[in-house]
């Protein structure tokens, strides 16, 4: 019977007595066993520990600490026997072997025997270390191809082979056969993309992310919601937490768990029989009930409402509620205030089921935190190197002139389009490659010609010469390639002001240029252009000064002015001069005319009909263009004409 086991094996049983001795036991059990595996350490078994990130020598000292009470006073003597569990190992090691049709014993049969008992020790310690006999079975099924180390026809204990070199990759815990196929294919793995580095870190939100992992800590009822406006980072705190999950710097009751984010797209996708959309969403839910260590991200999770519903048929959100009622699956959401309002709040049942987490914006020091984290993956990305006062610059020039957006989204976007700016500008390709570019361009017309003239002799000449600048200019390609990932570019604040100057249609100078320079000579300017209304023009010239000095209510008009006085002398005319000093342009000047607001009602065109009436939803005209160009002067001609409450 013996001589079924591999001589590792044999190796292994003699190492378990051994260590039984060392920790002065009088039996030798599955602990012992482990023990001696690890001991042996070249095995399949505990290289399949290994490459599924299993620290070997925490899991000895694990072993240990569990057995450190059952020591004898005196150092036992004699024969030493098996206890009836370890007894029952070394049985089942023979089913374990018929299972993989191996005519050996090897380690990995023997860990599997210790596994497929869950009340010895051994095993018990392992199930600490989320390494459980269907995992252990999935990876040793993967690698049944390969050359076991316990292969036959071995006659020594020393059985290296050069083929397990193949077999021993590091491999992490995710890339193990997985327990959840359904999801996997509807699916993405996040704690999978942050251990592969594929994910952004997060800055602050310390206290949102305590918020989550004290939900998903609940009994009943552990489900985020997260709410905020687009772009301030709903969906970053998820990846966030993924990240953190990975590096271990969660409670220990999210230790190991996945964060997979469900695409309800290809979900939905194909469906187009009835039932099979709920046969999805069924597969995805048992699959979720069964792996308690996933917790389900669902991004604009107001999408689930509706979802897959076809009349007389249950819609997503329906089939989600029974489960997330009982806190058998845990689930993040994340979805817009007006969306929630829109789609959750109505639906109460599905509300109750969920916990809310406000997301803020982020603030001007916290946006400039986030960005120097993030940046060098952009850098790396463009080949650039921002300066700190163009990641000042990102922030404050989007806050100022970027207002339907968030932070610090826009801010990140103003990032990424700056160093692309700044890497396309700067692409130069030397003249050596164009010339020979245009010398090979040359010879095969020439080849052409000469092909149709019948000189072959001459042709294969021409050849032979392009082959050749064909080859230089690949190498002249690679040296280039080279020369410029070696060279980065700087991005200033000028380049970034250049870039919000696209975003917005501000003009680039006016972003960039100090509002004292700016400022400095509009008096004699405006004078200039304006003739004879020196004392209007300088009170206007003043009171623009003084609020652009900081002296005014951030969130008020820059000036408000009424100018009064006979027609034709120049009161349009100044609306007009001051558009095209502010912004370079007379389009920046929005002109009403008020004679057409003389009624009461005519309100309405103006902001907007109210809620309920025809036109809500289209806006008013000043509000709308208001709206499309912030950043501009607005005339209101004639506004004596207008009614009294308009």
């Amino acid at each position: 019977m013996e001589a079924k086991f591999s001589p590792r094996v044999k190796d292994v049983i003699s190492y378990s007595r051994e260590e039984a001795l060392r920790l002065r036991h009088d039996y030798i059990g599955t602990e012992h066993l482990l023990l001696g595996l690890i001991r042996e350490g070249d095995g399949m078994a505990i290289k399949i520990l290994r490459n599924i990130g299993i620290d070997t020598a925490a899991l000895r000292q694990s072993v240990e600490e569990a057995v450190k009470s059952s020591a004898v006073s005196r150092t036992p003597i004699g024969n030493m026997p098996l206890t009836k569990q370890a007894e029952k190992v070394l049985k089942i090691t023979y089913l374990e072997a018929k299972i993989f049709k191996s005519e050996i014993i090897g380690t990995e049969h023997l860990l599997l025997a210790i596994l497929r008992d869950e009340d010895n020790i051994a095993s018990q310690i392992l199930q600490q270390y989320q390494v459980s006999y269907d995992i252990f079975k999935a990876e040793v099924e993967q690698n049944k191809t390969t050359i076991r180390d316990e292969a036959p026809g071995s006659s020594t204990g020393d059985d290296d082979y050069p083929e397990e070199e193949q077999f021993i990759q590091p491999k992490k815990v995710s890339d193990i056969k997985s327990k959840t196929p359904v999801l996997d294919n509807f699916g993405r793995d996040l704690t999978k993309a942050a251990e592969e580095g594929r994910l952004d870190p997060i800055v602050g939100r310390e206290k949102e992310i305590e918020r989550v992992s004290q939900i998903l800590s609940r009994r009943k009822k552990n489900n985020p919601l997260l709410i905020g406006e687009p772009g301030v980072g709903k969906s970053a705190i998820a990846e966030g937490l993924a990240l953190r999950i990975v590096q271990r710097k969660v409670s220990r009751v999210l230790f190991n768990k996945r964060v997979v984010t469900l695409d309800l797209a290809s979900l939905v996708a194909g469906t187009k029989y009835r039932g099979q959309f709920e046969e999805r969403m069924k597969a995805v839910m048992n699959e979720l009930e069964k792996s308690p260590d996933v917790i389900l991200f669902i991004d604009e999770i107001h999408t689930i409402v509706g979802a897959g519903g076809a009349s007389g048929s249950l819609d997503a959100s329906n089939m989600f509620k029974p489960a997330l009622a009982r806190g058998e699956i845990q689930c993040i959401g994340a979805t817009t205030l007006d969306e929630y309002r829109q789609y959750i709040e109505k639906d109460g049942a599905l509300d109750r089921r969920f916990q809310r987490v406000t997301i803020e914006p982020a603030t001007h020091d916290e946006t400039i935190e986030i960005l120097n984290r993030i940046k060098e993956k952009y850098e790396e990305h463009h080949n650039v190197n921002y300066t700190p006062e163009a990641i000042e610059a990102c922030v404050s020039l989007t806050t100022r002139y970027i207002t339907d957006r968030f932070l610090p989204d826009k801010a990140i976007d103003a990032l990424d389009e700056a160093g692309s700016r700044v890497h396309l500008t700067n692409i130069h390709v030397p003249q050596t490659i164009i010339d020979i570019e245009e010398k090979i361009e040359e010879i095969k017309l020439e080849k052409n010609r000469v092909v149709r003239s019948q000189k072959y002799e001459e042709a294969a000449k021409l050849r032979d010469t392009e082959k050749k600048l064909l080859e230089e200019l690949d190498r002249e390609k690679i040296a280039w390639e080279e020369e410029t990932k070696a060279k980065r570019y700087v991005v200033s604040e000028d380049n970034v002001a250049e870039v919000v100057s696209m975003m917005t249609g501000i003009p680039v100078q006016r972003v960039s240029q100090t509002d004292s320079q700016k400022l400095l000579n509009m008096g004699e300017l405006m004078k200039n252009r304006i003739i004879g209304q020196d004392d209007a023009v300088q009170k206007l010239v003043k009171a623009i000064q003084r609020t652009r000095a900081g002296l005014k209510d951030p969130k008020k008009p820059i000036g408000s002015f009424i100018f009064l006085g006979p027609t034709g002398v120049g009161k349009t005319e100044l609306a007009k001069e001051l558009a095209r000093f502010m912004f370079d342009s007379e389009d920046a000047l929005i002109q009403i005319d008020m004679s057409e607001y003389m009624e009461k009602f005519a309100i309405s065109r103006l902001v907007g009909a109210p809620p309920g009436y025809v036109g809500y939803e289209e806006g008013g005209q000043l509000t709308e263009k208001v709206r499309r160009k912030p950043y501009a002067v607005i005339l209101l001609d004639e506004i004596e004409k207008a009614h009294p409450d308009v």
